[in-house]
């Protein structure tokens, strides 16, 4: 039965006001409400001053009270984005580093010099790993473009396939997740060498890369074999996760991102552990948290997309003309 034009048009201006509630929850919102809560930062001071300064920042920051060397290795393993040192002596010096998330530093930076200023005068700023605007910026870009630029070639895959009517076999799927990973690691490597070329290209950085890169391949392959152009209503607005969530720290999310997106959304993965390679910690934690998770994902990918099912061995099938398959008499 043929639905009026009137029914048409509601349904249109439905499908309309759900794809503005997504973006809406998926980018602005998370920008929206962010707001400190429990940001964890480091002091080494006095044990009188120390306590006196835990006091500030009330629910916003979460304190913890070390020594110098206690506080720094915190800050080396990304325990805490920032450390105050109060060591005898008139000037007090404020410690970030580069390997930590920018949205995190900004935020430790602001409170610390504040507490300090208030305490012993304007302080000195010291950076580990100082990285540059392109090191704060490229591990970011780079998980939003394995992941868009995978997506695209799983999809210009299916569809390649579909409109000329070959099949798509086990080693089609392999040869494009591969590729894929292959290509896109080129891809960043120049676009890191154009942003800045300061930033290292070792075999670390560039293993990592192509790892993401062929782990956000295979999850794609996989559902799009599962799923067909249907898999695109969950792929496509994960690429929106990226800036709006998996660029902040939690501390700074509203609860509902915390644990709705950021908890689970594999750019935060990748993002954070290419951070660390590339300002020269490789042995921070998320490093390895990363290496797990893509490389589980990897693994369950690569299952489901060359998993010998009853499709998969059709579509190995030579199929003629008519669409009849050739059977020989034995």
């Amino acid at each position: 039965m043929t639905r009026p034009a009137g029914a048409l048009a509601l349904i249109a201006a439905v499908a309309g006001a759900l794809v503005a509630v997504v973006l809406g929850f998926l980018t602005f919102g998370a920008q929206a409400t962010l707001a400190p809560d429990g940001v964890p930062v480091a002091v080494a001071a006095p044990p009188e001053i120390a306590q006196r300064i835990a006091a500030h920042g009330g629910g916003q920051l979460a304190w913890t009270v070390a020594t110098p060397a206690e506080a720094r290795q915190l800050l080396e393993d990304k325990k805490v984005y920032g450390v105050l040192e109060l060591a005898p002596g008139p000037v007090a010096t404020v410690v970030t580093s580069g390997a930590i998330n920018p949205a995190g530093t900004q935020v430790a930076q602001q409170a610390l010099t504040g507490a300090a200023t208030a305490l012993a005068g304007a302080p000195k700023q010291e950076v580990l790993h100082p990285a540059g605007a392109a090191g704060r910026v490229a591990p970011l870009a780079a998980s939003a473009l394995a992941w868009i630029g995978a997506l695209v070639a799983g999809l210009a895959l299916t569809q390649l396939a579909k409109r000329t009517g070959r099949p798509i076999g086990a080693g089609a799927r392999f040869l494009q997740v591969t590729g894929a990973g292959v290509l896109i690691t080129a891809v960043v490597a120049g676009f890191f060498a154009l942003w800045d070329s300061a930033l290292p290209l070792t075999s670390d950085v560039l293993g990592f890369v192509f790892l993401a890169a062929t782990a956000f391949a295979a999850l794609q392959a996989g559902l799009l074999r599962l799923l067909g152009l249907r898999a695109m209503a969950v792929l496509a607005p994960l690429y929106l996760v990226a800036p709006a969530v998996a660029g902040q720290v939690p501390e700074l999310l509203n609860p509902a991102y915390r644990a709705l997106l950021w908890s689970w959304t594999p750019f935060r993965f990748s993002a954070e552990g290419l951070r660390s390679l590339l300002q020269g910690v490789p042995d921070a934690p998320d490093v390895t948290t990363a290496l797990w998770v893509l490389g589980a994902l990897l693994a369950v990918g690569l299952l489901v997309t060359l998993w010998p099912g009853r499709s998969a061995r059709q579509e190995a099938e030579p199929h003629l003309a008519d669409g009849v398959v050739e059977v020989g008499v034995h």
